[in-house]
């Protein structure tokens, strides 16, 4: 890791003392912890977890930039489809996990725009730290339309309307599984000599064992194959199915459909780390100071939806989602060689290009009592693929 930035003293004392919490849960727990509890911990410990505390994530100065941060073109393609299950459904729209806000600010004013406002915005979001910083983004943007927006601690008992998650499903915990000669491991977390972390496999059980065994079965996974089954994001769409009345869910993130995410040439999964711009694989490194992911297996995410009465409404690529919403119209509304105009069009090209967001980034549309053929999956729908 010596090519990664070198953190200050400061951050570096809060991952020690993430990292020795850590520890001391490990040694608690009987000296294992599942891999999706220990991804837990290192995003969301109150105060110390890397979305808990208050370093800056999202943009040039933070780990990553999230498409709403690289464009506002991104919240104005996306407030069409939104604007047309609101149409169908009802006027109202909770966001999960947020971010900083931005898309909030720019869907606000898009259907400001189009005459679609939304009754109500509700942000979840577990982050005190974020949740400020979105309330300071769109006071800045649409200081008009803050009084429209309310914070949630947990999911409404039921909801109509749209719910949007964008690069939300990649960021919940998953557990690590590996197909082994004598059988399906879980591999989890414990400690070394020194207290450091060090992976220790177990025999995988319960509804982790039977999710790996039907995935290898489908898959015809050889000896030796790792990955990660995210059992809390299938949890997370079920439960939508208890609780969307109306509407749909309209979900962003980079991932796979199963036979391509548990693909026999992708043997060491799919989890990867995000520090100051940098990406490597090693999630023992820095606790709390960079961002843990997986990619998300899009055939769980709807099947679980689907078994809670939840139907699919498209599936495609980020790319094709956009052009099908009109991004290049809203581009074509900037004056062309102007300074803003090529800034856009550099940011678009990122967002639609295969070899760049365009392809790896997914859109799916999960919802009820939505009849029409929504106008982001009109041409290019690859739900079969799922």
């Amino acid at each position: 890791m010596s090519h990664l930035p070198v953190p200050d003293p400061e951050a570096l004392a809060h991952s020690r003392q993430l990292q020795q919490a850590i520890g001391r849960k490990i040694a608690a727990a009987g000296g294992w912890l599942s891999f999706a509890a220990f991804m837990e911990e290192l995003l969301y410990a109150p105060g110390m977890g890397y979305y808990a505390a208050g370093a800056r994530k999202f943009g040039a100065a933070g780990d990553f930039v999230t498409a709403p941060e690289m464009s506002g073109l991104f919240g104005k393609a996306l407030a069409r489809q939104v604007g047309e299950v609101m149409s169908a459904s009802a006027p109202a729209i909770i966001e999960v996990g947020a971010g900083s806000g931005r898309l909030a600010a720019d869907l606000l004013l898009a259907l400001e725009a189009a005459g679609q406002l939304p009754e109500t915005y509700a942000i979840l979001d577990l982050s005190a730290d974020l949740r400020q910083r979105q309330q300071q983004t769109i006071a800045a943007a649409a200081p008009h339309l803050l009084p429209r927006v309310a914070w949630l601690d947990r999911l409404p008992e039921t909801f109509a309307g749209v719910v949007v998650a964008n690069e939300l499903l990649d960021a919940m915990p998953a557990h690590i599984v590996a197909w082994r000669e004598n059988g399906i491991v879980e591999r989890g977390v414990g400690l070394d000599d020194d207290g450091g972390f060090t992976w220790n496999e177990r025999p995988a059980s319960g509804a982790l064992l039977a999710a790996a065994e039907e995935i290898g079965t489908q898959c015809a996974l050889p000896p030796g194959f790792e990955s990660e089954i995210s059992l809390a994001a299938r949890a997370w769409a079920t439960e939508w199915g208890h609780r969307l009345t109306l509407g749909a869910l309209l979900l962003i993130d980079y991932g796979f459909p199963r036979r391509e995410f548990y693909h026999q040439q992708r043997g060491r999964g799919t989890l990867m780390c995000h520090y100051r711009h940098h990406t490597h694989p090693d999630p023992f490194y820095l606790p709390g100071l960079q961002d843990v992911t997986v990619h998300v297996d899009f055939t769980a995410i709807i099947a679980a939806a689907h078994s809670a009465g939840l139907d699919l409404l498209g599936y495609t690529s980020q790319g094709q989602f956009l052009l099908n919403c009109g991004i290049l119209d809203r581009l074509a509304e900037i004056p062309n060689g102007s300074a803003d105009y090529i800034r856009a069009a550099g940011a678009v090209g990122k967002l639609l290009m295969p070899h760049e967001m365009g392809e790896l980034f997914k859109v799916i549309a999960i919802g009820r009592g939505v009849d029409r053929e929504l106008c982001g999956f009109a041409t290019g729908d690859q739900g079969w693929r799922l």
